[in-house]
């Protein structure tokens, strides 16, 4: 019986120096961001100037705008695209950190050329849409109420969602409020961050310390460094133009921030809430992802564990690319898309 308690002992002194060790590793890298701070106090929202996206060849979509309220910060502008008729079934496409709706330039045609109606948000600091000046203004649950807000104002309800990245970390928060929000769910290197594991909370330690090493927080570089295929200077271009400097960057810098590694996050509570809310969600849903992914932290199957609907589902696994599939191959995964929703007619009212 001492020898067992002896040994429990250890375990919770090794679990407890875990803990703190992990505190620590991460404050460096709160200290290290908290420290940059807007340039002029008094300017609480930025807005990228529209001549950083005339020179964006590849991307010829009219863009368009709507005004939220955030209880802080006053009306912030919202861009979003809408392409094809007006009429069509929705097919929402929302981005995640280090892109924006610019990343879907390639999907967008093949969808609307089917048929289909395509609205396409840029969050809340990010794109077209206005940047919040300090990092302390972007949250999780900031992005969970902006994105609720656009999504209302843009009347976008039983859409088809293809969630992308942190677009699906934001919607499936809200889908678990209201389980009639999306028709079909299209999970493409995504999850619900619930911090339930110390091998996950470790990683996004060391990822933190990682992305925040360089003086200039590296958008294109991230997306070049996670993707399967080469990008091209146009793509860099594109990726880029929403930022003229590090003052506008405050949403992508506050990410790795957001994002729960341990318990102690107040948003890790809240998101294993909403997954439970989630559990038996039967709605047709279908994953896609890239093989290297698949096996490092984002295991599909706890899609599969968790919804009925994604039995039988075309899931699709990408060998060779990388975290970054709406670059890599989005003409693939529009049609896989298409054939999905193909494949899961509108049940008869």
């Amino acid at each position: 019986m001492r020898k067992f308690l002896n040994i429990v002992g250890i375990l919770l002194v090794f679990i407890v120096g875990a803990a703190a060790a992990l505190g620590f590793y991460n404050d460096y890298d709160v200290q290290k961001r908290a420290a940059v701070k807007p340039a002029d106090p008094n300017v609480l929202v930025l807005r990228t100037p529209e001549a950083r996206f005339e020179t964006l060849t590849d991307f010829p979509f009219e863009p368009n705008y709507i005004n939220i309220e955030d209880p802080t910060l006053g009306t912030l502008r919202v861009h979003y695209l809408d392409e094809g008729p007006t009429d069509g079934e929705i097919i929402l496409l929302l981005h995640g950190q280090a892109t924006w709706s610019y990343s879907f330039r390639k999907m967008i045609p093949i969808f609307t050329a089917a048929g289909y109606r395509v609205i396409v948000p840029d969050l809340i600091g990010f794109g077209r849409s206005d940047k919040p000046a300090d990092w302390n203004s972007h949250s999780f649950q900031k992005q969970v109420d902006w994105l609720d807000a656009t999504l209302k104002q843009l009347d976008v309800y039983n859409s088809n969602a293809f969630l992308f990245d942190w677009g699906g970390y934001f919607a499936l928060r809200l889908l678990a409020a209201d389980p009639k929000l999306f028709s079909r769910l299209i999970l493409v290197t995504t999850t619900l961050p619930r911090a339930n594991s110390l091998f996950a909370a470790a990683w996004i330690a060391g990822w933190r310390r990682y992305i925040y090493g360089p003086e200039e927080f590296p958008i294109s570089a991230m997306v070049s460094e996670m993707t399967g295929t080469d990008i091209d200077a146009i793509t860099i271009n594109g990726l880029e133009a929403p930022y003229p400097d590090e003052s506008y960057k405050a949403g992508p810098i506050r990410m790795p921030m957001m994002i729960p590694a341990t318990t102690l996050h107040p948003t890790a509570t809240q998101n294993r809430e909403a997954w439970k809310k989630l559990k038996g969600w039967d709605g047709p849903a279908v994953t896609m992802l890239a093989e290297s992914i698949a096996e490092r932290g984002f295991n599909p199957q706890e899609f599969y564990d968790q919804m009925p609907g994604t039995q039988g589902q075309p899931h699709q696994i990408y060998p060779g690319m990388g975290f970054f599939l709406i670059e890599d191959v989005p003409e693939e995964l529009a049609e896989a898309t298409l054939e999905f929703i193909r494949q899961n007619p509108t049940p008869p009212e």
